[in-house]
């Protein structure tokens, strides 16, 4: 890094006087440019800038008037050449500062700057700091420092500069350029961002095919994501690269990496250490919850386990410790856990990790989701954390790799939850609580627990109620904890209500115990088996936040917020507030979040059954369920309208009696969309039944958004699928036709066609028959799309004018944009590009009248396919990053990937393999539309452009995968890929 040619000195701040409009700032990483603050002064010609240049890299020195025609003309100067130099220089002047282009001996100097006045000492100084910071192993600063030092260069070095040393500079800074970001991305490799390298990597090989350093990086890359039969062709490749362009052989490091691949050496493996923050010191969680300060008993459990974790730690060679706490709930798994963490945090330095899985509920957490949550919390990127559960399992490892870190994964649902949560090196440890014991969890160290004894329970009790109440009424005391059944959380419970009424003796409290109907349950085995505990508790409550704890806990999702609250309780938010605080305040209720809360999964059981028993009239129960359907619907719905501005869809949705949630602005309802998924998905599910399915229906459809993003398309799905089973069950032909159209396409947008297809035909069946417009006009739409992807382009186009016709009836002119766009890329396929071209245009229209900036982004999506279909590469590319953006904006991620993918396709066909290969290698990282199949399509496509790279081994390597994914689907594209893989064999 410290190769870069030296540059003249520059003073510090103050040596000089500087201009009141701005220091002088010259570039020369780029155009010849120079400022005054931040006003752009004029540099004259071509060969002006060239004097400029030749005096600025000087280093300070002064140049003759012979060596700078020499430099701006070479061996063959004008005759006049000599009184060109002076007139430069005399323009100049008048431009710079006073004193800054001086006469010397017959030639001229730049002397002077400020500190910071030259975009190449800039870059100096950073990489030379760069260089001290990876010496000193701080990896992420060193980094930084590079990519701040890169920035820098704005396009060709001196362009547009003539002459002889001009170009000498251009070479020499060129390749400066080119060991600073070899060196960048080694450090990018170090640090296991290998994943992103490999685009960036694919692109400069392409650039720069016979700099080996670049291959040898490439192959790494390739090789730490998982691609070895792809980092093999690269080798494969530069190999007959070298041969037949320079007759020579790869250099041994190249040849010996090769080797070190094919034999799986372990020392390749990625680096131990995650690409850190940048200048920010390695992350240490410590999520551990408070212990209790009034933890009791347990004495032989907290030893046992505090010495297995810790042994963890200390023992050299020994596999990660992992331990299992099982029993009932209320047992005090949780309490005893995190209690013995904290024992034993000291022997874990670099931190503890801690996640509710939630196992007890409907909806256990999912292992992918507490993966990405645990590696942000390492220090993990959020655009480094991958998509699917094996990889980020793989890369969770990876980062504990070397570490010495606790992980409490509490209310476990079972083994195949647990296992890609821990961390599987030594010198980490496991702690699991459940109510299931893992027996199928290999090498656990497995702990039943069981109630207090009852002197711990009396211990117990005693901490939370105070010493002098249970001396003067011990009997009635241990005939309090017997009723609890020495059960932890219901003596906890009990006596904490007793502890905040001191008007209350302890025999008060026995009495009410004894009564049988508050404890039956509690002698039950099983889940419910703290119930007579909860009777306790919700007892005590006032009616208004009694009915509030039964009603909050008919909703199934993992929680609530206060405005969704409010709706179940028809109450306004700061009503909903003071009662669902106090219920806080009695335990039985959590405070999740700021303005969200949940239930313990047993209390929110229990205040179930209170509802079924205590709820009257019976209906309310219902109505509450209702009102929140409702909330969802009308808020969920004005999102929708807020994107969507003219979309006949929210005038065909059922009508709410809710007006729902308002919005600041357009990204704080788009916040809540995604924030609400799993609460909107739950309540769709919940609401299944005969007098609400339209509605949940419905809110499928103003919901839409969910199924586009990618983070909730799977739960979407499923949701979607429930309804049309439910719709078609019931014999609700209006509602089985919008499930299915919706469902259609999930289908779709999951590459599963044939399925997509069969749903739509249904529900164009049903739409028709219900005289449903919503449904005709939607299902035939994707009827077309799906017929297009399965290369059926007459029925395609058939469907497609259906639908514009249907739309247009309907007054729904986003509809008929929406089918517009859609025909174009059917004619695009059929060769009628013009027409395409047209329609994609009329479709723009009607969004840019309407103000659908949103949509607007699908029909320059379909402008570009067109475009680049008919030469117009530039146009086409400024159609597909203008999409990019929004897509980018309205976190439509499987949107983005496959615009790259499409933006790749129009670099290909412009002869640019190397952008192509780079667009499609970030495709392929982001997720696309179209599932498996559109991988597929990615893997062919970028095949073609390595093939068109002469990098024919890696460009066989794609296709084959390609091929098999295909021929896994039975695709057609399988037969073309047949054709190809042989024909590039002869090679």
């Amino acid at each position: 890094m410290d190769g870069g040619p030296r540059v003249p000195e520059q003073r510090r701040a103050g040596s000089a006087p500087v201009a009141e409009t701005g220091p002088l700032r010259f570039g020369v990483l780029g155009p010849v440019r120079a400022w005054r603050g931040e006003e752009a002064l004029h540099t004259g010609s071509p060969q002006q800038r060239a004097l400029l240049a030749a005096l600025l890299l000087r280093e300070g020195r002064t140049a003759t008037a012979a060596e700078l025609i020499d430099a701006l003309w070479g061996s063959e100067p004008p005759s006049q050449a000599l009184a060109a130099v002076r007139t430069y220089a005399s323009r100049l002047r008048k431009v710079l500062d006073p004193g800054v282009l001086v006469s010397e001996s017959g030639g001229y100097a730049v002397r002077g700057l400020c500190e910071g006045a030259l975009d190449l000492v800039t870059a100096q100084d950073l990489a030379a700091e760069a260089e001290k910071a990876r010496g000193a192993g701080d990896l992420g600063h060193a980094r930084e420092l590079l990519n701040r030092a890169l920035a820098l260069w704005d396009g060709e070095v001196l362009a547009g500069v003539p002459g002889p040393y001009a170009e000498a500079q251009r070479a020499r800074l060129e390749e400066w350029r080119l060991g600073l970001l070899e060196t960048r991305l080694d450090l990018d490799l170090e640090q296991g961002c290998h994943a992103e390298a490999v685009s960036e990597l694919t692109a400069l090989t392409a650039a720069h095919p016979l700099r080996e350093r670049l291959r040898e990086l490439l192959m790494l890359a390739l090789y730490r994501s998982g691609r070895q039969a792809e980092a093999l062709a690269v080798y494969a490749d530069t190999r007959r690269l070298l041969a037949e362009e320079l007759g020579v052989d790869p250099r041994p490091g190249l040849s010996e990496l090769q080797q070190r691949i094919l034999r799986a050496d372990p020392s390749l493996a990625e680096p131990a250490s995650p690409l850190a923050e940048p200048t920010s010191s390695p992350v240490r969680p410590a999520q551990l919850p408070a212990s209790v300060p009034d933890f009791t008993g347990r004495a032989s459990f907290v030893s046992e386990l505090t010495e297995v974790l810790s042994s963890a730690s200390e023992s050299e060679g020994r596999v990660m410790a992992v331990s299992a706490l099982a029993g009932i709930g209320g047992v005090g798994k949780t309490t005893l856990a995190v209690h013995v963490a904290h024992r034993a945090r000291s022997a874990f330095p670099d931190g503890q990790l801690y996640v509710d899985l939630q196992g007890a509920g409907p909806r256990p957490a999912e292992p992918e989701t507490v993966l990405g949550s645990f590696l942000r919390a390492l220090g993990t990127a959020d655009a480094s954390v991958p998509d699917s559960l094996e990889e980020r399992a793989a890369l969770y490892r990876s980062v504990l790799d070397g570490r010495r870190v606790l992980v409490l994964l509490d209310n476990a649902k079972d083994a195949a939850q647990v296992r890609p949560l821990l961390p599987g090196t030594e010198g980490c440890a496991a702690l699991v609580t459940s109510r299931v014991r893992m027996l199928d969890l290999a090498g656990a160290h497995l702990v039943d627990l069981d109630v207090m004894s009852p002197e711990e329970a009396l211990d117990l009790f005693t901490k939370i109620v105070g010493e002098e109440r249970v001396a003067a009424e011990r009997e009635a005391a241990l005939d309090v904890v017997a009723a609890c059944g020495f059960l932890p959380l219901a003596i906890r419970i009990a006596a904490s209500r007793l502890a905040a009424r001191r008007t209350w003796t302890v025999s008060v409290l026995a009495a009410k115990l004894a009564d049988e109907r508050r404890r039956l349950d509690e002698l039950q085995a099983g889940d419910l088996a703290v119930k007579a505990t909860f009777e306790l508790g919700y007892g005590q409550l006032e009616p208004p936040q009694a009915r509030a704890f039964r009603l909050l806990g008919l909703a199934d999702g993992p929680d609530i917020s206060l405005a969704a609250a409010a709706a179940v309780l028809d109450l306004p938010p700061e009503d909903t507030e003071d009662l669902l605080e106090s219920l806080v305040d009695t335990s039985l209720l959590e405070s999740a979040a700021p303005g969200r809360y949940r239930f313990h999964d047993l209390v929110r059981l229990y205040a179930r059954a209170c509802a079924e028993r205590d709820e009257q009239p019976p209906c309310e129960r219902e109505a509450a369920m209702s009102r929140l359907l409702d909330f969802y619907l009308a808020t969920a719905t004005r999102v929708y309208a807020t994107e969507r501005p003219g979309d006949r869809t929210v005038d065909h949705l059922e009508q709410t009696e809710r007006s729902g949630q308002e919005f600041e602005d357009d990204a704080k309802a788009l916040d809540w969309l995604h924030a609400e998924a799993a609460c909107i998905l739950a309540c769709v599910q919940q609401s299944l039944a005969a007098p609400t399915l339209r509605k949940a229906v419905d809110l499928l459809l103003a919901s839409k958004d969910l199924a586009e993003s990618g983070a909730s398309a799977l739960r979407y799905g499923a949701a979607t699928q429930a309804a049309r089973d439910a719709a078609a069950a019931l014999g609700d032909a209006h509602a089985e036709g919008r499930a299915r159209t919706t469902l259609a396409q999930v289908l779709s947008h999951a590459g599963r066609f044939e399925e997509a297809g069969a749903e739509a035909e249904r529900a164009i069946e049903l739409g028709r028959s219900t005289g449903d417009p919503w449904t005709y006009g939607n299902a035939h739409n994707e009827q077309g799309i799906v017929a297009n992807c399965l290369n059926q382009r007459a029925l395609s186009e058939t469907h497609l004018l259906e639908a514009i016709k249907a739309f247009r009836a309907d007054g729904n002119r986003p509809g008929e944009a929406s089918a517009l766009c859609n025909l174009s890329r059917v004619l695009v396929s059929l060769g009628r590009v013009s027409t395409a071209i047209d329609l994609v245009r009329e479709g723009i229209a009607i969004y840019d009248e309407l103000g659908l900036t949103f949509r607007l982004a699908n029909a320059r999506y379909a402008l570009g396919i067109a475009l680049g279909h008919d030469g117009r590469h530039d146009e086409a590319l400024e159609e597909f990053n203008a999409a990019l953006t929004t897509f980018t904006v309205n976190r439509q991620r499987l949107w983005e990937g496959t615009t790259h993918f499409r933006i790749a396709q129009v670099h290909l066909s412009a002869q640019r393999p190397a952008r192509a290969a780079q667009h499609a290698e970030q495709a392929l990282t982001t997720g696309c539309i179209g599932g498996e199949w559109m991988r597929a399509n990615i893997l062919t496509l970028l095949g073609h452009s390595l093939e068109s790279l002469g990098q024919t081994d890696r460009a066989k390597a794609c296709w084959r995968e390609a091929l098999a994914i295909y021929e896994c689907a039975g695709s057609p594209e399988a037969d073309e890929l047949r054709r190809l893989l042989p024909s590039v064999a002869l090679l």
